[in-house]
């Protein structure tokens, strides 16, 4: 079958444009995607014989207390981390609910999206749409640890001495790098149908199981339209990858060049880029949200116009010749 690229982009960027409020639930899906880490290590050399003893005395009061109450600390550590995790998978489960309803509704004829409303309507299908993601990602989740703690476990045999760790790594090595390699085209396939998926899910109210069955359906009927679409989407999220990572280049390496210049004595130029990120993480954060809405939008409109034809809908997916 023919399909409309062209006008299933220009249409999401028109929806997205105009509807900024899916910008906001662009924003809440990127918050499952772990796109931004910022992490900051420094160790102090022998030299100046810094140690426990020339700390202030109540940051040693401060180590002793964790010290003494390590246990309670790594509880407290894990329970917010669970909690961070929970709100992370709620958050970035409704943004994404939230783009595929907006979207449609858009499509459909709507003239306005009102926050609190498409978030409430978002809800009830946030089981079903985690249940999906669950389903498919432990087993992956199962195999990769499973892949990973076997090389482990022969690297530290390995290490105290024993001949069949060293015959062990060396024969899971080829293993691993295969599994590797046949999981990423077996991965993308399996993301290709998980999205038709979620869109069946969200679009047709359909329960997990039929929606993996709706989803392979069109995966399988439009497997060259679906493809194409993916490896433009990937392109543009690329490309809005690299412009946003720009400013934190240019941020970073004068501020690291200059604290390496002054044979890192003077720390100025890493609190001025510290800054400056913090400054600018809020513009990233809008930026890849406008981003992933426009990717949303395309895909529950790819998912429209493939399975419209099949509904016996006005078709509006074929291309001028």
């Amino acid at each position: 079958m023919n399909f409309n690229f062209g006008e299933v982009l220009t249409r999401a960027w028109q929806i997205v444009w105009k509807h900024k409020v899916l910008w906001i639930f662009g924003i809440l899906a990127s918050c499952g995607q772990g796109s931004s880490n910022f992490n900051s290590n420094s160790s102090g050399g022998d030299g100046g014989g810094f140690g426990q003893s020339d700390l202030p005395p109540q940051a040693l009061q401060w180590i002793q207390t964790i010290q003494e109450n390590l246990t309670a600390f790594i509880a407290v550590g894990i329970a917010v981390i669970c909690l961070i995790w929970i709100v992370t998978i709620f958050l970035s489960t409704i943004g994404r609910i939230g783009l595929i309803r907006g979207a449609s509704q858009v499509d459909g004829g709507a003239e306005s999206l009102i926050f609190g409303q498409l978030f409430s309507e978002s809800m009830p299908y946030f089981w079903r749409i985690f249940g999906l993601s669950l389903l498919i990602g432990v087993p992956f989740l199962i195999i990769f640890v499973a892949l990973i703690g076997g090389l482990a476990a022969f690297a530290i045999s390995m290490d105290g001495g024993s001949e069949v760790g060293g015959f062990g790594v060396l024969a899971m090595l080829p293993v691993f790098i295969g599994c590797l390699c046949l999981l990423i085209p077996v991965g993308f396939v399996v993301g290709m149908i998980v999205r038709q998926a979620q869109n069946a899910i969200v679009l047709e109210d359909m329960s997990v199981l039929p929606s993996l069955t709706r989803g392979w359906e069109v995966f399988r009927k439009s497997l060259g339209p679906i493809i194409l679409m993916a490896i433009m989407l990937a392109i543009i999220g690329v490309v809005v990858g690299f412009v946003v990572a720009i400013p934190i280049f240019i941020v970073v390496f004068p501020a690291a060049l200059a604290f390496l210049a002054s044979e890192a004595q003077n720390t100025t130029p890493l609190i001025i880029a510290g800054v400056c990120l913090c400054l600018y993480i809020p513009v990233s954060l809008l930026l890849n949200g406008i981003a992933l809405a426009y990717i949303e939008s395309a895909w529950t409109l790819t998912y429209m116009r493939l399975t419209k034809p099949q509904d016996n809908a006005p078709i509006v997916v074929e291309a001028n010749a």
